[in-house]
């Protein structure tokens, strides 16, 4: 066998390969929402998601790109309490991260339509980024990349 020949019967399939514990992709993040249409149209209206799917008023999944979240409200079986009772609740510091262009201009426009930011513009090596709440006070990061 050539080394052309070894090298493509050595490329596997990504659906083919063996995984631990079955896992197969990364299916998306989970919010924690109070209302789960609220949410749907702050993702769809100011941020650009499309709907994917919604059973109101419990659960809905909406996607940019490839990228899905997943939007529980307090009727949807992601939301159940943890052993032990502890609620699920919205909120935290772990976040989605959005890549944007133009992060000022971002940031003025979502201020006009009156979504709550967590703090102002930072900039640093990486880039530049801010951090939005949805209405539940989950955060989202905006982050422009630096050239």
């Amino acid at each position: 066998m050539n080394r052309k020949e070894s090298r493509s019967s050595a490329v596997v399939d990504e659906t083919d390969r063996a995984r631990p514990h079955g896992i197969v992709s990364v299916h998306g993040v989970r919010y924690q929402v109070k209302d789960v249409a609220r949410a749907v149209t702050f993702y769809t209206e100011h941020l650009g998601f499309n709907l994917e799917h919604q059973q109101l008023p419990a659960f809905a999944s909406v996607s940019l790109g490839p990228f899905m979240l997943l939007l529980s409200g307090p009727g949807a079986s992601g939301s159940r309490p943890l052993p032990g009772g502890k609620p699920q609740e919205p909120g935290g510091w772990n976040r989605v991260v959005l890549r944007v262009t133009d992060l000022p201009a971002q940031i003025e426009a979502l201020k006009k339509l009156g979504v709550s930011f967590r703090n102002q513009m930072e900039v640093g090596p990486g880039g530049r980024q801010v951090q939005v709440e949805d209405p539940d006070g989950n955060p989202i990061e905006l982050f422009e990349p630096a050239r």
